[in-house]
């Protein structure tokens, strides 16, 4: 459905059903001498069980159709031979099929859903024209929850509808755009939104908050680059506007507010966090009498037994591509083995309050470096082809394809295998600790982005932006999007809420690892030569994954070339 609608998620597919239904529904109850219509019910329940991939046979629509059995049985033969539903066959065995809108129908639809959503945005006065297509057709949840937790005044509407964010392109940020841009809400538009792929963004932000024109209010930062922006002096420093904000530090997680931290200031906003699991097929473990593996040795033998290139199934996905995407799974597996590229205090939970950046030591070069390499070099020899080229996106369509046994996911992906219409393991997949070197302790690397503001932005419009974060920080809008599918709760009442923890396993998974103190966010240490030494091992660990550089010779080359950065500055 996604690729056909175009301008209309599957979510705003949704919702316009659901309003048509209670719109109907109410006129055929409580007007005179009003009749059911078997035509539109079939419609809309053909559409709604493709997009929630529900299968539904003849019997079941007739009932859904509200119509007779012989009428809606000719009604239904009638759309067949047009050409506007189709069958799909149950399977070898069975003769019935299944009935699902065809093509044809699910585009007229669609042409007639955006129709809807354009004349409801223009009825309430709110847009109009082409501006409808800016604006997302959200849930009912919105009007119930998603209340701006404003203190200190509130913030004019002029003052939100002027304020330009630049992100990063992800389901999340995407769906934060639609909640802020919600027609009913009045207070944005899409076109104030940047979404930027993570490589861009970097350049982006290095450009946008060293120039006052690009004019840009809010900018997500990838958590381990807050150091480097810092301490150049390129974000503001939050603490004198955040004790009027309505944003309380003791309901995030302490590990994942102290990713806003840097050299014992607050200068950015958790937005969300993601963490790096392992997914693994239920189903293949079961058949093949296989325990869940916890170690290396274990993820290494199992992806081996469950590797069937001639099924096109493969033992296990992971991010492999040269870059930046190498040199983060390098680091989390290196996490695994209790080591970080750089020497951290680590039982201090606090450490980059009063980090010597002068002095860095590496320790790239190392037994846990050392280790991590060979778990990734052994990892190859069971992954899918082209498992060189895979970032997050296509690691993650290859294990919701159904083509491989397991596969080392963030979080915020891994959600999409159970919402995700296309998704082939739904309901499948069970979500596992990132497995270890043996004998080291349990932990999985915390990703995510921080909110932060330039520093050239006016004390006065820093507050007013702050509170503008604030609302999109707040439980009800991370409760909304938990709900609507987004794993994503840093906050402790986020977590705590029932229905928040009913929407996905994912939410309650993380939050007793969190609890458990098994997230860390030194695998990837925020110190401002982070993107050097990211930038270094991108082209070393490849060349030794894939080229066939030796481990060792390749984590002596990069720490000696980190140094060499350095001291030069490049």
């Amino acid at each position: 459905m996604n690729k056909a609608a175009g301008k209309l998620s599957d979510h705003e597919m949704s919702r316009v059903i659901d309003f048509l239904r209670k719109l109907r529904a109410p006129f055929d109850d409580m007007i005179p001498g009003a009749k059911s219509d078997p035509y539109w019910n079939i419609v809309l329940e053909l559409v709604d069980s493709h997009l929630q991939q529900k299968p539904v046979d003849i019997s079941s629509l007739i009932d859904l159709s509200g119509a007779s059995y012989g009428t809606g049985n000719r009604l239904i033969a009638k759309m067949i031979e047009d050409g506007l539903i189709t069958k799909v066959p149950r399977g070898p065995k069975h003769k019935t099929a299944f009935l699902a809108p065809s093509p044809q129908l699910i585009d007229a639809f669609i042409t007639y859903a955006t129709h809807v959503k354009a004349h409801l945005a223009k009825t309430f006065g709110l847009r109009s024209g082409a501006e409808t297509e800016e604006y997302y057709f959200g849930g009912s949840y919105f009007a119930a929850h998603i209340i701006a937790p404003v203190q200190g005044g509130d913030i004019s509407s002029t003052a939100l509808r002027n304020i330009r964010f630049l992100l990063h392109d992800d389901n999340y940020f995407a769906s934060m755009r639609n909640m802020w841009s919600d027609f009913r809400n009045d207070i944005g538009r899409k076109s104030s939104f940047d979404l930027r792929a993570l490589p861009e963004l970097y350049m982006q932000a290095e450009i946008a908050l060293a120039d006052p024109a690009k004019a840009y209010d809010v900018v997500a930062l990838n958590m381990p680059w807050l150091g480097r922006f810092a301490e150049a002096g390129l974000v503001a420093n939050l603490d004198d506007a955040l004790p009027n904000a309505a944003i309380n530090p003791l309901d995030f997680h302490p590990s994942v507010w102290g990713t806003g931290r840097w050299n014992g200031k607050q200068f950015g906003i958790p937005i969300y966090c993601t963490v790096e699991i392992l997914t693994a097929r239920k189903d293949l473990f079961e058949a093949a009498h296989l325990a869940f593996p916890r170690t290396f040795d274990e993820t290494i033998a199992t992806a081996r037994a469950l590797h069937k290139p001639e099924r096109e199934q493969y033992g296990i996905s992971w991010n492999g591509a040269r870059g930046m995407t190498i040199a983060h799974a390098f680091m989390f597996f290196m996490a695994s083995s209790q080591g970080s590229v750089i020497e951290i205090p680590r039982k201090n939970e606090h450490w980059s309050d009063a980090f010597d950046t002068r002095n860095l030591k590496l320790r790239i070069n190392s037994d846990e470096g050392l280790a991590a390499l060979e778990y990734m070099c052994q990892l190859r020899e069971v992954s899918p082809p082209g498992v060189e080229s895979f970032d997050a996106e296509r690691n993650l369509e290859c294990f919701m394809a159904g083509n491989a046994a397991m596969s080392y996911a963030w979080t915020m992906r891994a959600a999409r295998l159970e919402h995700e219409l296309s998704s082939r393991v739904k309901r499948r997949v069970a979500y596992l600790s990132p497995p270890v070197l043996k004998g080291r302790q349990v932990t999985a690397p915390v990703g995510g982005f921080l909110l932060t503001i330039p520093t050239y932005v006016a004390p006065e419009r820093k507050r007013e932006i702050l509170n503008a974060i604030a609302w999109m920080a707040s439980p009800e809008a991370m409760k909304a999007h938990v709900r609507n599918g987004f794993p994503v709760a840093p906050r402790f009442s986020v977590c705590a809420d029932p229905e928040a923890m009913a929407s996905s396993p994912i939410v309650g998974f993380v939050d007793r690892m969190a609890r458990r103190n098994e997230l860390n966010t030194w695998s990837r240490p925020p110190v401002p030569e982070y993107v050097q030494i990211e930038r270094i091992l991108g082209n070393e660990i490849f060349a030794a994954v894939f080229e066939g550089k030796a481990p060792k010779k390749a984590l002596i080359d990069a720490e000696n070339a980190a140094y060499r950065a350095f001291k030069s500055g490049v």
